[in-house]
Protein backbone atom coordinates (compact mmCIF):
# COMPACT_ATOMS: atom_id res chain seq x y z
CA UNK A 1 0.00 0.00 0.00
CA UNK A 2 1.21 3.40 -0.73
CA UNK A 3 2.89 5.27 2.32
CA UNK A 4 0.81 8.46 1.63
CA UNK A 5 -2.57 6.54 2.25
CA UNK A 6 -3.86 6.57 5.87
CA UNK A 7 -3.19 3.44 7.55
CA UNK A 8 -6.01 3.69 10.30
CA UNK A 9 -9.27 5.45 10.36
CA UNK A 10 -9.42 9.10 11.66
CA UNK A 11 -11.69 9.61 14.96
CA UNK A 12 -15.12 9.60 13.44
CA UNK A 13 -18.49 7.56 14.98
CA UNK A 14 -18.26 4.35 12.75
CA UNK A 15 -21.84 4.11 10.72
CA UNK A 16 -21.55 0.40 10.52
CA UNK A 17 -23.25 -0.85 13.17
CA UNK A 18 -26.60 1.08 12.28
CA UNK A 19 -25.94 0.49 8.60
CA UNK A 20 -25.63 -3.40 9.32
CA UNK A 21 -29.16 -3.30 10.68
CA UNK A 22 -30.25 -3.16 7.20
CA UNK A 23 -27.25 -4.46 4.95
CA UNK A 24 -26.56 -8.49 5.19
CA UNK A 25 -22.85 -8.04 4.22
CA UNK A 26 -19.70 -6.13 4.75
CA UNK A 27 -17.60 -5.12 1.81
CA UNK A 28 -15.30 -7.78 0.74
CA UNK A 29 -11.63 -7.07 1.69
CA UNK A 30 -10.65 -8.10 -2.19
CA UNK A 31 -13.46 -5.01 -3.25
CA UNK A 32 -10.96 -2.84 -0.96
CA UNK A 33 -8.35 -3.76 -2.17
CA UNK A 34 -8.64 -3.45 -5.95
CA UNK A 35 -10.02 0.27 -5.17
CA UNK A 36 -6.48 0.87 -4.46
CA UNK A 37 -5.49 0.15 -7.96
CA UNK A 38 -8.24 1.77 -9.72
CA UNK A 39 -8.61 5.55 -8.49
CA UNK A 40 -9.86 6.75 -11.88
CA UNK A 41 -12.79 4.21 -12.11
CA UNK A 42 -13.61 4.71 -8.54
CA UNK A 43 -14.13 8.22 -9.03
CA UNK A 44 -16.01 8.58 -12.43
CA UNK A 45 -18.42 5.84 -11.17
CA UNK A 46 -18.83 7.76 -8.04
CA UNK A 47 -19.68 10.96 -9.90
CA UNK A 48 -22.29 8.70 -11.99
CA UNK A 49 -23.77 6.94 -8.60
CA UNK A 50 -24.36 10.87 -7.33
CA UNK A 51 -25.95 12.07 -10.43
CA UNK A 52 -28.06 8.86 -10.59
CA UNK A 53 -29.19 9.61 -6.95
CA UNK A 54 -30.32 13.12 -7.83
CA UNK A 55 -31.92 11.41 -10.78
CA UNK A 56 -34.10 9.13 -9.08
CA UNK A 57 -35.06 11.59 -6.33
CA UNK A 58 -36.40 13.85 -9.03
CA UNK A 59 -38.22 11.22 -10.55
CA UNK A 60 -40.17 10.49 -7.71
CA UNK A 61 -40.75 14.08 -6.43
CA UNK A 62 -42.48 14.20 -10.26
CA UNK A 63 -44.18 11.03 -10.45
CA UNK A 64 -45.68 11.25 -6.78
CA UNK A 65 -46.43 14.88 -6.55
CA UNK A 66 -49.27 13.90 -3.64
CA UNK A 67 -46.80 12.85 -1.09
CA UNK A 68 -45.81 15.83 0.78
CA UNK A 69 -43.25 14.28 3.27
CA UNK A 70 -41.39 12.27 0.14
CA UNK A 71 -41.63 15.95 -2.07
CA UNK A 72 -39.81 17.35 0.97
CA UNK A 73 -36.97 15.04 1.65
CA UNK A 74 -36.52 13.98 -1.45
CA UNK A 75 -35.94 17.58 -2.96
CA UNK A 76 -33.51 18.55 0.02
CA UNK A 77 -31.56 15.13 -1.20
CA UNK A 78 -31.66 15.37 -4.82
CA UNK A 79 -29.71 19.41 -3.91
CA UNK A 80 -27.29 17.13 -1.93
CA UNK A 81 -26.56 14.71 -4.65
CA UNK A 82 -25.89 17.11 -6.68
CA UNK A 83 -24.15 19.10 -4.50
CA UNK A 84 -21.39 15.94 -4.02
CA UNK A 85 -21.14 14.93 -7.99
CA UNK A 86 -19.72 18.92 -8.37
CA UNK A 87 -17.39 18.35 -5.49
CA UNK A 88 -16.34 14.81 -7.19
CA UNK A 89 -15.97 16.83 -10.53
CA UNK A 90 -13.51 19.38 -8.55
CA UNK A 91 -11.66 16.49 -7.23
CA UNK A 92 -11.27 14.85 -10.38
CA UNK A 93 -10.57 18.07 -12.15
CA UNK A 94 -7.58 18.87 -9.48
CA UNK A 95 -6.05 15.40 -10.11
CA UNK A 96 -6.41 15.79 -14.46
CA UNK A 97 -9.14 13.35 -14.44
CA UNK A 98 -11.05 13.18 -17.57
CA UNK A 99 -14.54 12.62 -16.00
CA UNK A 100 -15.62 10.00 -19.34
CA UNK A 101 -18.40 7.47 -20.26
CA UNK A 102 -18.63 4.26 -18.08
CA UNK A 103 -20.87 1.66 -18.44
CA UNK A 104 -23.40 0.69 -15.63
CA UNK A 105 -22.76 -2.17 -12.83
CA UNK A 106 -25.25 -4.30 -12.47
CA UNK A 107 -25.71 -3.55 -9.19
CA UNK A 108 -28.75 -1.03 -9.15
CA UNK A 109 -30.02 -2.80 -12.82
CA UNK A 110 -30.75 -6.39 -10.63
CA UNK A 111 -32.19 -4.10 -7.59
CA UNK A 112 -34.93 -2.65 -9.59
CA UNK A 113 -35.56 -5.79 -11.40
CA UNK A 114 -37.13 -6.66 -8.31
CA UNK A 115 -39.83 -4.12 -8.21
CA UNK A 116 -43.33 -5.08 -8.14
CA UNK A 117 -45.16 -3.09 -10.77
CA UNK A 118 -48.58 -2.14 -8.79
CA UNK A 119 -48.65 0.40 -6.51
CA UNK A 120 -48.48 1.31 -3.49
CA UNK A 121 -45.94 -2.08 -3.51
CA UNK A 122 -43.79 0.38 -6.52
CA UNK A 123 -43.56 3.17 -4.64
CA UNK A 124 -42.42 1.16 -1.34
CA UNK A 125 -39.61 -1.31 -3.12
CA UNK A 126 -38.44 1.78 -4.98
CA UNK A 127 -37.77 3.27 -1.64
CA UNK A 128 -36.19 0.38 0.27
CA UNK A 129 -33.96 0.11 -2.92
CA UNK A 130 -33.28 3.38 -2.35
CA UNK A 131 -32.38 2.97 1.00
CA UNK A 132 -29.85 -0.32 0.58
CA UNK A 133 -28.11 1.87 -2.15
CA UNK A 134 -27.66 4.67 -0.10
CA UNK A 135 -26.40 2.49 3.18
CA UNK A 136 -24.12 0.83 0.57
CA UNK A 137 -22.73 3.68 -0.44
CA UNK A 138 -22.48 4.94 3.67
CA UNK A 139 -20.59 1.39 4.29
CA UNK A 140 -18.38 1.75 1.75
CA UNK A 141 -16.78 4.67 2.13
CA UNK A 142 -16.52 4.18 5.22
CA UNK A 143 -14.35 1.15 4.43
CA UNK A 144 -12.37 2.97 1.64
CA UNK A 145 -11.00 5.63 4.30
CA UNK A 146 -7.85 3.51 5.61
CA UNK A 147 -7.51 2.92 1.61
CA UNK A 148 -7.05 6.44 -0.12
CA UNK A 149 -5.06 8.82 0.70
CA UNK A 150 -5.42 11.55 3.46
CA UNK A 151 -7.60 13.87 1.06
CA UNK A 152 -10.23 11.52 -1.17
CA UNK A 153 -10.25 10.08 2.86
CA UNK A 154 -11.18 13.14 4.31
CA UNK A 155 -14.09 13.77 1.24
CA UNK A 156 -15.68 10.26 2.35
CA UNK A 157 -15.72 11.12 6.08
CA UNK A 158 -17.20 14.58 5.32
CA UNK A 159 -20.16 12.10 3.05
CA UNK A 160 -20.84 10.00 5.82
CA UNK A 161 -23.25 12.10 8.21
CA UNK A 162 -25.93 12.86 4.62
CA UNK A 163 -25.41 9.25 2.69
CA UNK A 164 -26.65 7.65 6.38
CA UNK A 165 -29.18 10.23 6.91
CA UNK A 166 -30.17 9.63 2.97
CA UNK A 167 -31.01 5.88 3.96
CA UNK A 168 -32.57 6.57 7.15
CA UNK A 169 -35.61 9.47 5.35
CA UNK A 170 -35.61 6.30 2.48
CA UNK A 171 -36.35 3.38 4.60
CA UNK A 172 -38.79 6.09 6.84
CA UNK A 173 -40.64 6.56 3.81
CA UNK A 174 -40.97 3.18 2.67
CA UNK A 175 -42.48 2.26 6.01
CA UNK A 176 -45.25 5.43 5.80
CA UNK A 177 -46.82 4.26 2.59
CA UNK A 178 -48.10 1.26 3.00
CA UNK A 179 -50.10 -0.78 6.23
CA UNK A 180 -48.32 -3.55 5.76
CA UNK A 181 -45.26 -4.79 6.91
CA UNK A 182 -42.09 -4.17 5.31
CA UNK A 183 -39.98 -6.56 6.94
CA UNK A 184 -40.46 -9.33 4.43
CA UNK A 185 -39.65 -6.73 1.57
CA UNK A 186 -36.76 -5.53 3.27
CA UNK A 187 -35.54 -9.08 3.96
CA UNK A 188 -35.83 -10.09 -0.03
CA UNK A 189 -33.59 -6.77 -1.06
CA UNK A 190 -31.13 -7.72 1.51
CA UNK A 191 -30.40 -11.00 0.42
CA UNK A 192 -30.62 -9.66 -3.14
CA UNK A 193 -28.34 -7.38 -2.62
CA UNK A 194 -25.90 -9.80 -0.51
CA UNK A 195 -25.66 -11.58 -3.44
CA UNK A 196 -24.32 -8.89 -5.59
CA UNK A 197 -22.07 -8.06 -3.38
CA UNK A 198 -20.44 -11.02 -2.61
CA UNK A 199 -20.38 -13.13 -6.31
CA UNK A 200 -17.84 -12.56 -8.39
CA UNK A 201 -18.40 -9.26 -11.03
CA UNK A 202 -15.84 -8.40 -13.96
CA UNK A 203 -16.54 -4.80 -13.72
CA UNK A 204 -14.83 -2.91 -10.66
CA UNK A 205 -17.38 -0.44 -10.21
CA UNK A 206 -18.32 1.46 -6.90
CA UNK A 207 -21.11 -0.98 -6.19
CA UNK A 208 -19.88 -4.09 -7.97
CA UNK A 209 -19.51 -7.43 -6.14
CA UNK A 210 -16.74 -9.42 -5.26
CA UNK A 211 -13.81 -9.05 -8.64
CA UNK A 212 -13.27 -12.03 -10.32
Amino acid sequence: MNTNLLTTKPNIVDPTPTLMTLLGVRTPEAWLEQATTEHTILLIDHANCEKKAASTALNLLYRYIDRSELLHKLSQLAREELLHFEQVLHIMEQRHMTYTALTASRYAGKLHQAIRPEEPHRLVDTLIIGAFIEARSCERFYQLIPYVDTELGKFYQYLLKSEQRHFEDYLALAKSYTKEPIDSRIQFFRNLEAELILTPDPQFRFHSGTPQ
